[in-house]
């Protein structure tokens, strides 16, 4: 490689432009070219092939910085108009703030302070990242550390789950702090969010469903989601590379996704892993899990569409992935990966995680229909959305409903005799009323009734935090009292390799 164009910040000077390009020299590089991030993003997107000059947001949001930008576009020009960020802001502090929840109710159960040990603060970082990736694709995470440190008692594991809403509660400062930025640019700028024709999204941290929720809300704008936004501005590079070398031509003009591609889910519930609109070729990950104990194989059936149910849209193919070990719901970690290729060709695979064994079809052609078909199955999304809405609320209420029904069993199981027979049985009765519940086609009285059950097993868990911290501190006391009989000893903690759990 000889030749490259580099990308920086919209806000970058001129020296510091000078010294980017030096640096690259520096390095054995022939510079051809620098441009602003935002600019790659937007060649990225294809906004340089439309007709109508435009003025967009560019929304970047990285691992340790945030910046904003307004563009406008016209006559094969792009001019960066206002642009405002913050430099001590990005994916980084979101890892922080799951990672503070996580100490603070380790503490609480424990009495351990994590974040003085070293090599515990490190997994708790490793952890924080992947629950923060996976609530991206769920609605709760499992967060399971083994041997995370030890106690007088011997080694201590750190077992939570978490949700997405208690993630977003806990980030919700975050995403607000970004806001203050997009609101100076857009002021700086001179003019209104009804001047911004779109909203690009780059960087990882933009997947966070609170950040797209949220710059939705502050601009009115559905933001562009049909580019990696971790690739985004590195794939704009290479378009402009490939520009300035003439080898860019129409031929090679980015076609899409004419319509969501996805999955069936639990309760017949349409999962969308590649959104419409989607330039190709593009691939997307996202790892399900089963549905009931001991399931030793699961059905996958491809579809395509925009409705939110699985019945309302197109079969693409079905396959499935048979010998699975048998094992409690929600154990097995099931990766399900769609590939686009630049010809349209859909290759979807199974895999199980535990085992490594797959399975996988390929769709030859991923629509098979005309774009009369496709304006029509648009259009029905769009004129169903109220209805499709409610059915997918009632579906996901179902869902998570079972789920606290299951995770009520399994709490009564691990606690055991740590609970009084009256405990249990309120436990039991809120959970009997709640799966009766489920049998009729009362929402209201589902809803009620799971919150019923919730503020059981929450009531069920206070009471087993308050048992283990009056038996840390009588330990404690018993330690003290007896200190001219204890010898101090040497011992090493060993750190098993944990396996990732979900």
């Amino acid at each position: 490689m000889e030749k490259a164009v580099i990308t920086v910040p919209a806000y970058f000077n001129d020296a510091q432009r000078q010294a980017t390009k030096d640096a690259g020299k520096i390095a054995g590089l022939e510079v051809e070219r620098i441009i602003n991030e935002p600019t790659a993003a937007a060649l990225a997107y294809g906004i340089d092939k439309e007709d109508e000059d435009q003025t967009i947001l560019v929304y970047d949001l990285g691992g340790g910085t945030f910046d904003v930008s307004i563009l406008d576009i016209g006559d094969g020009t792009f001019e960066v108009v206002a642009t405002a960020g913050q430099n001590d802001l990005g994916g980084d502090d979101f890892d922080n703030v799951i990672i503070d929840h996580m100490v603070a109710e380790f503490k609480k159960e424990n009495g351990l302070d994590l974040s003085k040990d070293k090599m515990a603060v490190q997994r708790l970082k490793d952890a924080a990242e992947k629950a923060k990736k996976d609530l991206s694709g769920v609605t709760q995470t499992q967060i399971s550390l083994p041997f995370i440190t030890a106690g007088d008692a011997g080694p201590l594991h750190l077992e939570m789950t978490l949700s997405r809403a208690k993630f977003e509660e806990l980030s919700s400062d975050l995403v607000e702090r970004t806001m203050i930025p997009t609101r100076k640019a857009i002021k700086d700028s001179g003019l209104s969010m009804n001047d911004i024709q779109k909203v690009l999204l780059v960087g990882g941290s933009t997947r966070i469903p609170a950040v797209q929720e949220a710059i939705k809300k502050e601009t009115g704008k559905e933001p562009s989601k049909g580019v990696n936004p971790d690739e985004v501005v590195a794939l704009g590079a290479a378009i402009q590379g490939g520009v300035l070398q003439g080898d860019v031509k129409d031929v090679l003009l980015l076609d899409v996704t004419p319509l969501s591609l996805g999955i069936e889910t639990m309760g017949g519930v349409f999962t969308k892993l590649i959104e419409r609109n989607t330039t190709i070729p593009t691939s997307h990950s996202q790892v399900f899990s089963t549905a009931a104990d001991n399931q030793t194989a699961v059905d996958i059936h491809v579809m395509q569409g925009e409705r939110e149910m699985a019945a309302d849209n197109k079969t693409l193919g079905r396959f499935q992935l048979a010998d699975i070990p048998p094992a409690p719901r929600g154990i097995p970690q099931i990766e399900v990966s769609f590939d686009i290729d630049a010809n349209g060709i859909v290759n979807v695979r199974a895999k199980d995680k535990g085992t490594n064994k797959e399975q996988s079809i390929t769709i030859k052609s991923s629509s098979g229909l005309s774009d009369d078909e496709v304006d029509r199955m648009v259009k029905e999304a769009e004129e169903n959305a109220e209805e499709d809405k409610k059915r997918r609320e009632e579906v996901d209420l179902r869902n998570e409903a079972d789920q606290m029904i299951f995770t009520t069993e399994k709490t009564l199981k691990d606690l055991g005799d740590k609970v009084t027979d009256e405990e249990k049985q309120k436990a039991e009765s809120a959970k009997d009323e709640l799966k009766t519940a489920l049998e009729g086609d009362d929402l209201d009285e589902i809803k009620a009734k799971k919150e019923a059950l919730e503020e059981q097993v929450q009531q069920l868990s206070v009471k087993l935090y308050e048992q283990m911290q009056q038996e840390n501190q009588g330990a404690e006391e018993s330690a003290e009292n007896s200190d001219e009989d204890v010898v101090d000893a040497d011992y090493q903690e060993v750190d098993d390799e944990e396996s990732d759990k979900k």
